[in-house]
């Protein structure tokens, strides 16, 4: 049988993979798009290892990226994101990757879409899925983004050159409002659970956030852990569902999406042991987070759910106000399975003005994908 083959390239971007194409090259018909990005990341797996297509078995690791040219004037290229699950036949086109939003500027500048001198590039990008911009700024050397240097971020091994992603205006990506509900603060009732004090969040990303010990964890525990009590999964998916249709993105519970609203626990600073077993202390953290995303404990945290807590942090009366140290200059540190990562956010009269994380990324292979037949 033979192969079809279409040109892509796969990247590294921050704590995630994903394949990543010209929009030329893919049709502009999701429903004969989907079928192409699920054969090519390998979904459904019912062994969850995508070991027939480009995928890593996790969420993180199930991702596509679509780059055409840009479709408002104050942008230099358009980016749409796709979330494949990896066990059932999905392609969720509601939300942002923050991550890779990290590799689409050094891949606009290597592909010739964006012309840039050598020194710091700025790549403005239009978020297609969430309607926002995000300003990219990156080192050049040679007309290519530079890919050595010494920043180094948690998750990921050995150093790179640092990207600088400023979200702007982040609020609202997915409901249209930074608080869906208008308060800081809900008590969500759970047929399941009882009822539980969330705080409903959108900036980068919906997310839903709640204490962890309110479902009795101490916050501290890895993905491994969390995901071997199927009590408290079962929880989590329960409540995220419940407030997806509290947010109003969903007519019912069982019609919420897989990729969102996220859902995250939260706990006070404490000490504890990462995922390459070395020791963070409660002083090196201002608040600590355990995610699920796509129905899996994530192995860092997705950085839209990073920024959204920087956001968080910074309003009054939220669980993240409650539980983080008091924040004082520009960054809040956001303590992971995978270590510490820093967000800035500027929060101004109830409104998210901005959000800026720093990440690096790299071209790991570049070419054709094959599809079969």
């Amino acid at each position: 049988m033979t192969q079809r083959a279409i040109p892509a390239v796969f990247m590294r971007g921050g704590s995630s993979k994903g394949v990543f194409f010209h929009a030329r090259d893919l049709p502009a018909d999701r429903t004969a798009l989907d079928p192409i990005l699920l054969s090519v990341i390998g979904s459904p797996d019912p062994y969850g290892r995508q070991l027939d297509g480009m995928g890593g078995g996790v969420s993180s690791l199930s991702k596509g990226v679509i780059i055409g040219p840009p479709t408002r004037p104050d942008c230099d290229v358009d980016y749409t994101f796709a979330q494949v699950a990896v066990d059932r036949p999905v392609v969720d086109w509601a939300s942002n990757c923050g991550n890779l939003s990290s590799a689409v500027g050094p891949f606009a500048v290597d592909e010739g879409l964006v012309r840039v001198s050598d020194g710091e590039a700025l790549v403005r990008i239009h978020q297609v899925n969430t309607a926002k911009v995000i300003h990219a700024r990156f080192p050049v050397a040679d007309g290519k983004a530079a890919v050595t240097g010494d920043f180094a971020i948690a998750g990921v091994a050995g150093t790179g050159a640092r990207i600088r992603l400023d979200f702007l205006d982040p609020g609202g990506a997915a409901t249209g409002a930074l608080l869906p509900t208008g308060r800081p603060l809900d008590l969500l009732k759970v047929p399941s659970v009882g009822s539980v004090a969330v705080t409903m969040i959108d900036a980068a990303n919906p997310v839903v956030m709640l204490a962890a010990l309110d479902l009795g964890l101490d916050g501290t525990e890895l993905p491994d852990a969390i995901e071997a009590r199927g009590d408290i999964m079962a929880a989590l998916d329960a409540i995220r569902r419940h407030a997806a249709v509290a947010m109003g993105m969903a007519t019912r519970p069982e019609n919420a999406g897989l990729a969102i609203p996220k859902i995250a626990m939260l706990s006070a600073p404490a000490d504890y042991t990462t995922l390459d077993g070395q020791t963070l202390h409660a002083e090196q953290q201002d608040v600590a987070i355990r995610m699920i995303s796509m129905e899996r404990a994530h192995r860092a945290v997705p950085l839209t759910g990073a920024m959204c807590l920087g956001v968080a942090a910074r309003i009054e009366g939220t669980v993240a106000h409650r539980l983080s140290r008091p924040v004082v200059g520009d960054e809040v540190r956001v303590a992971n399975p995978s270590g510490v990562l820093s967000v800035g956010a500027e929060v101004e009269g109830g409104n998210a003005r901005s959000a800026v994380v720093f990440r690096t990324a790299r071209r790991l292979m570049q070419g054709q994908v094959l599809l079969p037949g």
